[in-house]
C-alpha cells in the first residue's frame, strides 16, 4: 500500500524503494511519451516519499537545468523555469555531483529564489545527482514545508530511484537530454591535469577495469537475484584467495598489501547484508551493487580523514570487481591479450601494485583522475618511464576503448581523438624526444664533471623495489633518498621485523656498493597509515610528523632502525632523519640508534661497518642554528619541497597558492647559499633532493651555491648530467653572486640569459 502524502508516517527504506520499484516498472512497461512518463514518475515518489513536492530537473547542452516534471510545484514553471550552470542548490547538486540534504533550504547561501515556482512555503530540499556512467544528466528533487533533515534511508531510496530514471532517460524516453553527453565522446578534446611523470605517449585508449554498465535495474524474479548475488560473491572471495598462490605475487610485498584490503572487504559480512537487501527491495544483483556502492561513497566522503578515502577506493575497486564478476567478465588484469601495443591506460584511480600488474612493453602512457606527483602510482610511472598525467577531471566519462589518444606529460594534457595533424605533429616531438634521450643514454658511463673540472654527484631517488634496476640504466652515483614509507603506508598493518629487514637488505644489494640514503619513517601530516591512529591536525604539513612521532612514539622508530641495522651488517648504513626543526632533537635521536646498536650486539647479530646519521633540512629555524645543527650530523640534505612551502607560507598541494612563489627568489636561494657555506666550513657534505635539483636551470643554479650532491627522478639525470657537462661551475658561482647582491628584480630571467649566454645545455 502507498502512504498518502498527508501520512505522517515514515516508510521503511526497503518497503518504499520497493513500492517505487514496482511502479517505475509500470510506468515504463506503458506506452505514452516521455513527458507523460516523467509526470507519472514524480507523481508516484511524491507519494510514496510522502513529499509535498517532486522534480525532475534535466541538464541541457549548455550546462543548464531546466525543470521537466514537477509533483507539488507550479505546473506553469514546468520548462519555463532554467537554472543556470551551478546556480542554486540544485544546480549544486548537479555541477558537483553530490547529494543536498538541506533542513531549511531557504537559508542555505545557495540557495536561488524562484518566484514562479512557488516554492517559497517549502522548508526541507533533498536533491540527488541522476546520473549515468559518471556523468549527470539532472537532479531529482523532493520537497517539504516541515523543517527536516532526511534520514540516510531516504538518501539512498530516492538515489536509487535516480538511477532506474537515469536508464529510462538513456532509453529515450526524453529526447535531447543526454544528446550533448553522447556527441562529446566522439569529437576531438583536451583534458588538462598535472604532470605525474614526464614525457609523451601516443596511443589508444585502454581503460583500466573498465566500467560495466547496469542496464537492467529492475529484478523479475528476486529470489534469482539473491542467488546470483550468492554465488557472485562467492566466486569474487576465491578469486582474490587465489590470488595470493600467484607465484609472481608471492615475491612482491606490496601487491599482497593492497590485495589483503581487498580480500578484508570482500569478506565483509556488512557489505554482504546491505547487498542483498538492496536485491530484495527490488534491485537486479547489478544495481545493487551500484546503489550500496554509491551509499557507502557517499558517507565515506563526509569523513575527512585520509583514511576513509583510501577505504572508499578500496570499496569502489571491489564493487568494479564484483560487477565484472556478475557480466562473467572477470580475468586477471595481468591477461594482455587484447592489450594493444601503444596502449594509454585511463583510470578514475589506481594504485602502484595495480600498475604494476599490467605488461610494461605494452604502455606508453597513463591518465588518472585522482593522483598528485607525490603519489604512490606517479613514483611507480616514473620508475617504469611512463607519461604520466593525474587530475585530468572527468576523462574516463569522455573516453571509450580504443579511443586514440595523445598524452603530452611535459605540459599536462591529454587530447582526445586528436587530428592528423596533431598526431604529425607530435610524433615529430617523440621522434625529437628518443633521439635526445639516446643522448643522454651515451653519457650513461660519463662522470658528471663541469667545464672547469668540478665534479658533481647525480644520486636518484627511490622508494621501491622496482625503482633499482634504474640506478644502473640512468649512470646515477647512489640513491640520494630513498623513501622507507612507501612500504609501510602500502601495508595493512604494521611490517615486521624480519620484513622490513629483507626489503632493506634487498635495496642494499641491488644498489652495487653505491651508497644509499635511507630516509626513516617520514609520515604523519598527509601521509596516513590506516592501522596508526593519529590525531586530526588543522595544519597537518606541521604537525605530529616524522621525527616528531619517533620521538613521541620511539618503539616505532626503533624497530625500523634494528631493521636498518640488521640488513646492513658489515657494510656502510647511511640514515637520514627528516624534519628535524631543532638541533637538540637529533642528541635524542642519536641515542635511540646507540640502544639499538647495543641491543644488536648483545644478542649476537653483526653491526654495519660504519654508521652515518644525517637530517632532512626542511624547517628554516635551523637556519638560525647552523653551529649546533651542523656539529650533530655526519650529511645533511635539503628537502627543498617542505622548505620553500614554510618558507613562503604556502601549500605546495594547493594549485591556488603553490605558484604564487618562485624558487629561484632571492630569499631562498640566500637561505640555500647560507646553508652550504656554514656546511663546508664544518666538512659536512651537502645533498639537496627535493623538486629542484631534477630541473636544468634551478640544477644549474644550485651547483652555482655550492651544492656538489643533487638527488632526483631517474629520468632526469641524463638531462641534469647533460647540463653539468656544458657548465663552468665557476662564472655560474660569481654570476649568482652578482645577482643576489645586485638584488636583480628578475633572477630567473637573469639565470636563462646567462644559460643561454655561455651555451649551457638547460632545455636538455
Amino acid at each position: 500500500m502507498i502512504a498518502r502524502r498527508d501520512d505522517p508516517r515514515p516508510l521503511p527504506s526497503e518497503t518504499s524503494l520497493r513500492v517505487i520499484m514496482r511502479h517505475l516498472r509500470e510506468i515504463m512497461a506503458d506506452g505514452g511519451e516521455g513527458q507523460e512518463k516523467l509526470d507519472r514518475i514524480v507523481r508516484q515518489i511524491a507519494g510514496v516519499m510522502v513529499a509535498e513536492v517532486c522534480s525532475i530537473y534535466l541538464k541541457r547542452q549548455d550546462g543548464s537545468l531546466e525543470l521537466f516534471a514537477s509533483e507539488g510545484l507550479n505546473p506553469d514553471s514546468v520548462h519555463t523555469t532554467r537554472l543556470k550552470r551551478g546556480e542554486g542548490l540544485v544546480g549544486r547538486a548537479s555541477e558537483l555531483g553530490v547529494t543536498v540534504n538541506e533542513p531549511e533550504a531557504s537559508n542555505h547561501p545557495a540557495f536561488s529564489y524562484r518566484p514562479e515556482t512557488g516554492e517559497e512555503i517549502y522548508h526541507s530540499l533533498l536533491a540527488v545527482p541522476i546520473s549515468r556512467s559518471g556523468q549527470v544528466l539532472g537532479v531529482l528533487v523532493i520537497q517539504n514545508r516541515t523543517p527536516r533533515e532526511y534520514s540516510d534511508e531516504d538518501v539512498e531510496v530516492l538515489q536509487a530511484t535516480a538511477m532506474v530514471i537515469a536508464e529510462n532517460l538513456v532509453s529515450g524516453a526524453v529526447a535531447g537530454t543526454v544528446a550533448s553527453i553522447e556527441a562529446s565522446r566522439s569529437q576531438p578534446g583536451v583534458i588538462e591535469g598535472e604532470p605525474l611523470s614526464d614525457g609523451i605517449a601516443l596511443g589508444h585508449v585502454v581503460l583500466h577495469e573498465p566500467r560495466i554498465v547496469v542496464t537492467q535495474l529492475l529484478a523479475e524474479n528476486p529470489a534469482i537475484e539473491v542467488e546470483r548475488l550468492d554465488l557472485a560473491l562467492d566466486k569474487l572471495q576465491k578469486n582474490i584467495d587465489e590470488m595470493f598462490e600467484q607465484e609472481h605475487l608471492s615475491n612482491v610485498g606490496e601487491h599482497r598489501d593492497v590485495l589483503e584490503a581487498y580480500r578484508m572487504f570482500a569478506h565483509d559480512k556488512g557489505w554482504h547484508r546491505r547487498l542483498r537487501e538492496a536485491v530484495e527491495g527490488g534491485l537486479t544483483a547489478e544495481a545493487a551493487v551500484e546503489r550500496v556502492q554509491n551509499a557507502m561513497r557517499t558517507r565515506m566522503l563526509r569523513q575527512h580523514d585520509t583514511y576513509w578515502r583510501e577505504r572508499q577506493r578500496d570499496l569502489d575497486d571491489l564493487s568494479d570487481r564484483l560487477l565484472r564478476v556478475l557480466a562473467g567478465r572477470l580475468k586477471s588484469s595481468e591477461d594482455d591479450g587484447g592489450l594493444p601495443p601503444d596502449t594509454i591506460l585511463v583510470a578514475r584511480t589506481m594504485g602502484p601494485a595495480e600498475l604494476l600488474d599490467y605488461d610494461r612493453s605494452r604502455l606508453r602512457g597513463l591518465v588518472v583522475e585522482d593522483g598528485s606527483s607525490q603519489s604512490h602510482v606517479a613514483v611507480v610511472a616514473k620508475a617504469l618511464g611512463i607519461a604520466a598525467i593525474g587530475q585530468a577531471t572527468g576523462i574516463v566519462d569522455r573516453v571509450s576503448a580504443g579511443d586514440a589518444a595523445i598524452v603530452d606529460a611535459v605540459t599536462g594534457e591529454v587530447h582526445l581523438r586528436p587530428t592528423g595533424e596533431l598526431i604529425s605533429a607530435y610524433s615529430d616531438k617523440v621522434r625529437f624526444r628518443a633521439r635526445r634521450q639516446k643522448r643522454f643514454q651515451s653519457l650513461r658511463d660519463r662522470p658528471a664533471i663541469t667545464k672547469d673540472g668540478v665534479p658533481i654527484a647525480l644520486m636518484m631517488n627511490a622508494g621501491l623495489l622496482v625503482d633499482m634496476p634504474h640506478l644502473d640504466e640512468s649512470g646515477a652515483d647512489g640513491i640520494g633518498l630513498y623513501r622507507t614509507e612507501l612500504q609501510f603506508m602500502l601495508s595493512e598493518s604494521f611490517p615486521r621485523l624480519d620484513r622490513q629487514t629483507q626489503l632493506y637488505r634487498a635495496v642494499i644489494d641491488e644498489a652495487g656498493g653505491k651508497p644509499v640514503v635511507f630516509r626513516t619513517l617520514d609520515v604523519g601530516g598527509d601521509k596516513v597509515l590506516p592501522y596508526l591512529r593519529q590525531p586530526k591536525e588543522e595544519n597537518p604539513a606541521m604537525g605530529w610528523r616524522a621525527i616528531r612521532m619517533a620521538l613521541d612514539r620511539p618503539e616505532l622508530f626503533r624497530l625500523q632502525i634494528r631493521a636498518l641495522l640488521k640488513a646492513a651488517a658489515g657494510r656502510e648504513l647511511r640514515v637520514m632523519i627528516p624534519m628535524v626543526s631543532a638541533s637538540y632533537e637529533l642528541g635524542a635521536i642519536r641515542a635511540l640508534i646507540e640502544r639499538e646498536k647495543a641491543f644488536l650486539t648483545e644478542h649476537g647479530h653483526p653491526l654495519p661497518e660504519k654508521v652515518l646519521v644525517g637530517a632532512m633540512f626542511e624547517v628554516p629555524a635551523l637556519l638560525f642554528e647552523l653551529d649546533a645543527f651542523l656539529t650533530r650530523v655526519d650529511f645533511v640534505s635539503v628537502g627543498s619541497n617542505d622548505l620553500m612551502q614554510f618558507l613562503f607560507a604556502s601549500d605546495r598541494t594547493n594549485a591556488r597558492v603553490a605558484s604564487r612563489f618562485d624558487v629561484l627568489a632571492p630569499a631562498p636561494l640566500r637561505a640555500l647559499r647560507t646553508l652550504v657555506t656554514a656546511a663546508n666550513s664544518y666538512n659536512v657534505p651537502v645533498t639537496l633532493c627535493g623538486e629542484m635539483a631534477g630541473s636544468a636551470l634551478e640544477a644549474m643554479t644550485l651547483i652555482a651555491l655550492g651544492f656538489r650532491s643533487l638527488s632526483m627522478a631517474p629520468a632526469s639525470i641524463g638531462p641534469i648530467k647533460a647540463m653539468v657537462l656544458s657548465l663552468d661551475a665557476t662564472k655560474a658561482s660569481a654570476f649568482i653572486d652578482g645577482v643576489l647582491k645586485e638584488g636583480a628584480k628578475d633572477v630567473r630571467m637573469s639565470l636563462q640569459q646567462f644559460a643561454e649566454k655561455e651555451r649551457v645545455a638547460i632545455d636538455g
